[in-house]
This record gives structure tokens, C-alpha cells and sequence, in this order.
């Protein structure tokens, strides 16, 4: 029997694939320890990004749920069906997602295909508007989540 080669994209043991974009590959799960298995794995200076974010929602919305959906981390207000924000890794910049986005003010800047959805693109050199991004997980915490 012959043996295959590994392939050029296969990680080390226990050290999750990063995908396109630098985005990592962490499996679907709930709870806090796949959320912090996926910052733990985000590349360079997204690390940072991606902590600062979990801090922010952790403070600002008590109890806050979380999990892994599609390769990224999504938070739901305690109580409540849904998901309010998720965020992800591209290349050159980490993309926060507010499912209920058009109905923040003032509302986030990137536009989407889906009617609600709203980003903020966070990119490396960028100075982060922390006061702005605690009102928008305030008030989309608030609001119906996204059900996925």
C-alpha cells in the first residue's frame, strides 16, 4: 500500500487551516471555546483585531452567546433567538458584520446584497473608532437577531 503525500495546504497537527484571505478553518461549534480557537488562530495583526472585538462584546452585552458558524464568529444577545454580528478574516482586513445593520445610527458604512446587513471593514493601520463600535453592538444587541 502506498502511502499519500501530505498536501501543500494541510496544517500541523492541531493547528487549524487558514483558508482565503487568511481566514482560519475552525470547526461549527457553540460556546466560547471555538470563538477564542478562531482568534487564537487569526494571522498577524487580525489576532489583535479579533481579540479587541471579543472584549468589546463581552463588555458591552453581558452574557452574550457565542459560537463558529461557516468559518467565523457569531454573537447573540442572551435570551434571543439569532445572531446580531459576526466577523471575518480577508486579506487585507477584518470585516464585522451587523446582521440588523441598516437600522443602526448612524449606520455602518459598508452596504451588502442583503437589505439589513451592514460592515465595517477593520483594517490594519485604520484608527478604530472603539465609542462608535460599543453604540453599534449596543443597539444591535437590541434588535432581533439573525436566525442562521
Amino acid at each position: 500500500m502506498t502511502k499519500k503525500a501530505p498536501s501543500k495546504s494541510a496544517s500541523k497537527p492541531g493547528k487549524p487551516v487558514l483558508l482565503s484571505g487568511g481566514n482560519p478553518q475552525i470547526p461549527k461549534g457553540e460556546g466560547e471555546a471555538p470563538v477564542q480557537a478562531y482568534i487564537a488562530a487569526m494571522p498577524g495583526w487580525k489576532q489583535a483585531v479579533g481579540r479587541r472585538l471579543d472584549e468589546l462584546v463581552v463588555a458591552t452585552v453581558p452574557g452574550v452567546r457565542k459560537a463558529v458558524k461557516w468559518n467565523s464568529p457569531f454573537y447573540g444577545a442572551p435570551g434571543q433567538e439569532g445572531w446580531f454580528l459576526s466577523f471575518h478574516c480577508f486579506t487585507n482586513y477584518v470585516k464585522v458584520t451587523f446582521f440588523r445593520g441598516q437600522l443602526l445610527s448612524p449606520v455602518p458604512p459598508g452596504a451588502s446584497k442583503s437589505q439589513d446587513t451592514r460592515y465595517l471593514d477593520i483594517r490594519e493601520d485604520a484608527q478604530l473608532d472603539e465609542a462608535q463600535l460599543v453604540s453599534w453592538i449596543q443597539q444591535a444587541s437590541k434588535l432581533p437577531g439573525e436566525k442562521m
